[in-house]
């Protein structure tokens, strides 16, 4: 190796070890993960999310709801609100509930045609699906060797009974009427009617072709039986089916089975006939879930005397059932935060406390309390949402109850000319640092000096999104007069719940709420 070789390694080696000496020092000094601690602003007071979970990076899998505090409103407040009270109160409960059903052939009113002998069929009267007939009215003709056997048996057998009948000798006569009646049962289990049989017996023909008759009324839903068929017993050659009474097919989901029980009615009807409505009654609920709709067939048995409903029609079905006598509340009343369903209980003065409850079914504009409510309680029937929002602050800031204010604005009620200014850097606040600045005026816009100004953002759980509630706060401390500044770490991007609150000598001067939107991802 030459000399400019080795100089050319060495001034190479010495660059890299460099840059990994500068690459270490940096992580050393900034660990992976952190960003550097900027300067300048003072340390916030209060922090949002837990720092166990600011670490992990990550919101717990199941977060708990927001906790919720009572709170008072003032009559003003109760207005603006447009709150109104109703009350929980037993009621005795009847429902509908809405399904679509498919109409089916009732098949206990199928009927078959069969021979029980094997044959030929010679001539065919029903001679496409679908055509009506009566029970006894002619289906096809049939040529049986076997039968034809059994009926000169038959035959033979009656005249030796007639000519053996006066005999003297014991148990010629007995052994004649014996052998006649043998063979006569033998056609009558091949299904021979008796005018057939007495046909035969009056005529002493041998009847080679025999006429099967339909064994009952409906139309022909299946027929298999042609001329030159060899028609062997058991061969099914006519399906028959009586349509004057019929089956709906009812698809329920699960949830809304367990409301239906055995003789419950409904009211049906199909888009050919809209004017037309059916009764029927719940006849069996079968023990299966259809795999494709996920739904439950409940059968019921539908009277269809003028043969309107069709096999494989499609029908609307209102199902009727009754509850009972139970304790109810409107609909709207009912807050549901996600993990929980919370009622507002309406305590007289304006005071409302959040109570949790369970529910049961809904009937219309009503909802059935299973727990949590008593007769007669008075409890919020709107606002609901707004009324949510405020008692989760409350429960945020650890107050007890919500300050009264007379305007939007937030001054207080005990000092109506108060006013709140707020504003940020950067405005809009972002995730991360930003520095609060709150200016607090009384009458003439006079500066209101040696007050205690809280500040509190929050955020309400998102349960869908595996998101637990958030909150950061500070106390602002005063810089000059009427003026008050502080710092709060937001941790997140998205709408915040900002309450502001003014105090002197431990009473409440002022208070603004409002929301702002936070710049800045997760």
């Amino acid at each position: 190796m030459s000399s400019a070789n080795g100089k050319s390694v060495l001034m190479t080696s010495l660059v890299w070890a460099a840059l990994l000496a500068g690459v270490v020092f940096f992580f050393l000094k900034h660990p992976f993960g952190h960003a550097p601690t900027p300067a300048g602003p003072p340390a916030p007071i209060a922090v949002g999310p837990p720092a166990s979970a600011a670490s992990a990076g990550s919101v717990p899998l199941h977060p708990a709801d927001p906790p919720l505090a009572p709170m008072q409103l003032s009559s003003a407040q109760i207005q603006a609100l447009g709150l109104t009270v109703g009350r929980a109160e037993y009621k005795q409960l009847s429902n509908d509930l809405r399904a679509t059903g498919i109409v089916a052939i009732d098949d206990r009113l199928v009927s078959y045609a069969q021979v029980r002998f094997p044959g030929y069929i010679r001539k065919v009267f029903v001679d496409a699906p679908y055509q009506y007939v009566h029970k006894g009215d002619p289906l096809f003709t049939i040529y049986s060797p076997d039968l034809v056997a059994t009926q000169q048996e038959y035959l033979i057998a009656n005249n030796n009974q007639r000519a053996l009948s006066s005999s003297t000798i014991r148990g010629v006569a007995a052994g004649a009427r014996t052998l006649s009646g043998a063979a006569e049962r033998r056609l009558q289990q091949w299904n021979i009617s008796s005018d057939q049989i007495e046909a035969l017996t009056r005529t002493g023909r041998v009847l080679e072709y025999l006429t099967i008759q339909s064994p009952a009324s409906g139309y022909v839903t299946e027929r298999v039986a042609y001329p030159n068929l060899y028609a062997e017993p058991g061969t099914r050659l006519y399906t028959i089916a009586d349509l004057s009474r019929v089956w709906v097919n009812a698809q329920v989901f699960p949830p809304d089975v367990g409301f239906l029980k055995v003789g419950d009615t409904a009211q049906i009807t199909v888009d050919t006939f809209p004017e037309k409505v059916f009764q029927g009654r719940i006849e069996q609920i079968l023990p299966q879930v259809e795999p494709a709709t996920r739904t439950v067939n409940v059968r019921l048995a539908v009277e269809n005397a003028d043969l309107l409903l069709k096999p494989g029609m499609f029908t609307n079905i209102d199902l009727k059932f009754s509850l009972g006598r139970r304790l109810v509340a409107p609909v709207s009343a009912v807050f549901h935060t996600g993990l929980r369903q919370v009622v507002f209980l309406s305590k007289g003065n304006g005071v409302i406390e959040p109570q949790d409850v369970e529910l049961g079914p809904q009937v219309n504009d009503q909802v059935v309390i299973l727990k949590g409510l008593s007769e007669h309680q008075s409890i919020v029937t709107s606002a609901n949402f707004l009324i949510d929002s405020e008692s989760q602050l409350q429960a945020a800031s650890g107050g007890g109850a919500l300050p009264l204010q007379a305007s939007a604005d937030g001054a207080g009620a005990s000092h109506p000319a108060m006013q709140i200014d707020y504003s940020s850097t950067p405005d809009p606040p972002h995730a991360g640092v930003n520095r609060i600045t709150v200016n607090l005026t009384g009458a003439n816009s006079a500066a209101v000096s040696g007050a205690e100004v809280d500040i509190t953002y929050f955020m309400p759980a998102m349960p869908s999104m595996g998101m637990a509630e958030m909150s950061a706060s500070a106390k602002l401390a005063a810089s000059q007069p009427g003026r008050y500044q502080g710092t709060v770490i937001l941790s997140m991007g998205g709408t915040w719940q900002v309450t502001i609150t003014a105090k002197q000598n431990g009473q409440v001067i002022a208070t603004r709420k409002f929301s702002v939107n936070a710049k800045g991802g997760m």
